[in-house]
């Protein structure tokens, strides 16, 4: 379990290069200064801005493939998971959904100062966005599973990974949903906080293409 700062920027150091350390240091200043202007993060998190957001987004890349298809992060916020991913993974192309104004302009704005071409900003709902075929789903504090599912489906094909970090609330919502969708996720331990956990699966066919 990753227990501090030190602890969690030598594991996010395990995944990436130098190049990509140092954007996420920059990240992590422009964080803290941006999030004076406006709420991205809980202001308390920011003095464990490793643990909390860094390392905590990392490590969804252990529970995907390594591949190199889109990576599809929805409400992205302040950039969690997804800029994280891009930063990490900068060959990989990753999409950023988010449909406020100003996190808009915030995430623009990191794509360019960290030299991130590969990696777009969907500004607008998720409803609104043309559909693409994903490798990989994420979201964090988005919305409920149920709704994920609803709203991402038509994003998803027999191979996309979805890696939804919940918190506590991991394994009751999966405890509620239907017996064809429990079968279809799982709850993986998360490694910055004892009580949290990623959802991981794959959507079967009859979920899959809803418009």
């Amino acid at each position: 379990m990753i227990g501090d700062e030190a602890g969690a920027r030598s594991y996010v150091s395990t995944l990436c290069d130098a190049e990509a350390i140092e954007k996420l240091d920059r990240f992590v200043a422009a964080l803290r200064e941006e999030n004076t202007r406006q709420n991205l993060v809980a202001k308390p998190t920011l003095d464990i801005a490793w643990q909390r957001h860094i390392a905590d987004s990392a490590q969804l890349l252990e529970h995907v493939p390594r591949e190199t298809g889109l990576w599809l992060d929805l409400g992205s916020g302040a950039g969690l998971p997804g800029l994280v991913i891009a930063i990490m993974r900068p060959q990989r192309p990753v999409m950023l959904v988010e449909s406020r104004r100003k996190r808009i302009d915030w995430l623009l704005r990191m794509c360019a100062e960290l030299a991130l071409p590969k990696c777009e900003v969907a500004g607008s709902r998720l409803e609104l966005v043309e559909t693409v075929p994903a490798s990989v789903i994420s979201a964090r504090a988005f919305a409920p599973l149920p709704s994920i599912i609803d709203l991402s489906a038509r994003f998803s094909t027999g191979q996309t990974t979805f890696v939804l970090p919940k918190g506590r609330s991991a394994a009751q919502e999966l405890a509620e949903m239907p017996r064809k969708v429990r079968k279809m996720f799982h709850v993986e331990q998360s490694l910055t906080d004892d009580d949290a956990g990623i959802l991981v699966g794959k959507l079967a066919k009859g979920l899959r293409g809803k418009a």
